[in-house]
């Protein structure tokens, strides 16, 4: 395979609220070469101005340790917007005096106990720390750092603005950013079941109109996987899958393979799939000579 330049993409997805399923609510394809193109940072500042003007500052952002930088922070902090971000290795202030982010949680040894499964099946036995910092260019916001050992060699480190008078919200705030494989997990999805890199147009324009259908489309798949515990056509549709190993957490793949099924053999609608075909009276008029 010959690899040759392309596009970036942008993307935000939102969790469900009951299954927590992805749902995708920004996605933009750019390139640096086209006109009125400044930095990814800015790409990167669009998406987040978008979140800003459609959902709450209530609805926790949570970033992966690639978003550890001053222009994130000069965003959601004077805006209050909740966030959780997981960091690298930086300055902040504790108790008054700077110190390295790996330097201050070798202190802490872990007083809350989790217990989490990754998406491989794999469990891990967690323990965890929360203790209050502030970054040396807000010193006046208070934040807290979420110290977590058990998920590799070393500890994962989150940022946040998030407060409890109770010091067990590091443990929520932990579940939160973990949930970060299901949107990881998604844009797998996006490129196996779809071919998301596998376009066949290369235009920009023609990108870009492929990309807004996809996002449409796996929508809907994840509104129908909300909906699993309520609706039968939902289950019928995964019967349509024929699983032979049961059905995963993430049910994407398999309302996906389900559709696929159904749509191939239809001919007169989507309807015709779940419902009894009506009697010929030819054939019976047929079946009376």
């Amino acid at each position: 395979m010959k690899l040759c330049n392309g596009y970036w993409v942008a993307g935000i997805s939102a969790l469900t609220a009951e299954h927590k399923q992805p749902i995708p609510v920004y996605s933009r394809v750019y390139s640096t070469l086209e006109k009125g193109y400044l930095s990814n940072n800015d790409e990167t500042l669009k998406s987040l101005k978008f979140l800003s003007s459609h959902f709450p500052k209530t609805n926790i952002r949570a970033f992966d340790r690639g978003y550890d930088a001053g222009y994130i922070f000069d965003y959601l902090i004077p805006r209050k917007e909740s966030f959780i971000v997981r960091m690298c290795d930086r300055n902040v202030l504790f108790r008054g005096k700077k110190i390295l982010l790996k330097t201050l949680a070798k202190r802490y040894k872990g007083k809350y106990a989790l217990k989490f499964e990754t998406k491989d099946g794999d469990k891990a036995d967690c323990k965890i720390s929360i203790a209050p910092v502030s970054l040396p260019d807000y010193p006046d916001v208070s934040l807290n750092l979420v110290i977590c050992s058990g998920l590799g060699k070393e500890p994962l480190l989150l940022l946040t603005n998030l407060a409890s008078d109770d010091n067990r919200l590091c443990i929520t705030i932990t579940k939160v950013y973990l949930m970060r494989w299901r949107i990881e997990e998604y844009y797998k999805f996006k490129k196996q079941s779809f071919g998301f890199e596998k376009f066949l147009v290369r235009s920009l324009k023609s990108i870009r109109n492929l990309d807004l259908l996809l996002s449409v489309a796996i929508g809907h798949i994840g509104v129908l996987s909300e909906k699993i515990d309520e609706s039968l056509e939902v289950l019928e549709v995964i019967e349509a899958s024929k699983r032979l190993y049961g059905l995963s957490k993430f049910t994407f793949y398999a309302i996906a393979d389900g559709l696929a099924e159904i749509f191939g053999k239809l001919y007169t609608g989507i309807s015709s799939f779940f419902e009894r075909p009506p009697r010929s009276n030819q054939l019976l008029l047929w079946r009376c000579v």
